[in-house]
């Protein structure tokens, strides 16, 4: 096949071609192929029997999902938690990509991105026990300070409802130095022409912001929202396992689809179910995902993601 340009496209590119073919065997193997097994969804699996020998039960496997009393729970605290992520990281980041854009000398804006990307590094595991730190019970900083200006200890592994706000701060915290970055990288490549002219208008370094640099970023962070929300319904388990420590008296507010599939194989070892609710989510993750995007290209193609 030529191209527009008269060559022969994969003989001109047949290096780059080459150098394709380890990550298309990679995706082949570990991506597609294993798609296989979500006939495991639709089937009553036995493990002497295997994938094929398992007697084939329909949706009888989704049903038991959906009529449990967990159903609606697990769901909601899914989308409730994961759109509350979504909108305090990204407002989060931003701000901090338009602080980091005004600073003017290079060693400082390094310094800044070291810093804040240094969380990203560290594992779920880490920062559990981190946060078990500022919250035990008995020897935790927080109950401490608290103590210490007159108040009484708080039993927080008992307190559901903080949760969802101590779980926002630690995703922020932990993610926002690598999201911050994106953006920083999107206003580097500001025509720097745009703020000199609004510099001459009058136009203070708010108003720059609010008519210049946040518009000129809104298509990344509008497709940095779409793949965002193509996650929705997967759920970070290591997060959410390793900082609530799978108690119990936290479930009606941290309980969310990745953990029931962990339990569901943990406690009940039904794989069949399992799969069932691992399906579940990634139909309605690509589902919110093609919407998400045929929103934003109605309002602004340049904004969507494809």
């Amino acid at each position: 096949m030529k191209s527009e340009y008269g060559g022969k496209d994969f003989k001109d590119n047949l290096i780059m071609c080459a150098m394709c073919l380890p990550v298309f065997a990679y995706i082949l193997i570990f991506c597609y192929a294993p798609m296989f097994g979500l006939v495991i969804a639709f089937k009553d699996y036995r493990v002497d029997l295997g994938i094929l020998g398992s007697k084939w039960v329909g949706l009888e496997n989704f049903k038991f999902f959906f009529t449990s009393i967990d159903a609606f729970r697990v769901t909601a605290n899914t989308i409730y938690l994961n759109f509350l992520f979504i909108a305090a990281g990204t407002a989060a980041a931003v701000v901090l990509a338009l602080l980091l854009f005004e600073v003017s000398k290079k060693w400082l804006i390094k310094a800044y991105q070291t810093f804040i990307i240094l969380p990203s590094y560290l594992s779920w595991v880490v920062v559990g026990f981190m946060t078990y730190a500022f919250f035990n019970p008995s020897i935790g900083l927080m109950n401490k300070l608290i103590g210490g200006v007159g108040g009484a200890g708080v039993d927080w592994y008992a307190e559901a409802s903080v949760w969802p706000a101590i779980l926002t701060i630690a995703v922020v915290w932990k993610n926002i130095g690598l999201n911050c970055v994106i953006y920083y990288a999107g206003l580097t490549g500001i025509n720097h022409e745009y703020y000199e002219a609004a510099a001459i208008d009058g136009a203070g370094r708010l108003k720059q912001m609010w008519y210049i640099s946040i518009p000129s970023i809104t298509p990344l962070i509008s497709i940095m929202t779409i793949l965002a929300i193509g996650g929705v319904f997967r759920s970070d388990f290591g997060m959410f396992f390793n900082l609530t420590r799978d108690i119990g008296t936290l479930y009606p507010t941290t309980d969310v689809i990745d953990t029931y599939i962990y339990r569901a194989l943990r406690v009940l070892g039904n794989e069949g179910m399992s799969a069932a609710v691992g399906l579940y989510q990634s139909v309605v993750g690509f589902i919110l995902i093609m919407v998400t995007n045929t929103v934003a290209n109605r309002f602004e193609s340049e904004n969507a993601l494809f």
